[in-house]
């Protein structure tokens, strides 16, 4: 079974993930859903996670 395909994409999805949150956590963007606010920290750690796995996801892929 041939696992090289789904982690590269699996790392480029995370990687695309972690680029929004970036950009979200740099240019401070607000996020209302409904009538609760969505903070920045949430998307900082949610950057942080993102960036772990798709290296993780690719680190992987160089194993196989």
């Amino acid at each position: 079974m041939n696992v090289k395909p789904y982690l590269i994409v699996t790392g480029i999805l995370f990687g695309f993930q972690t680029v929004g949150q970036f950009i979200r956590v740099a240019g401070e963007i607000p996020i209302q859903v409904g009538s609760l606010s969505i903070p920045v920290s949430l998307s900082a750690a949610g950057l942080v996670l993102t960036l772990l796995l798709s290296i993780w996801a690719f680190r992987l892929v160089a194993k196989h």
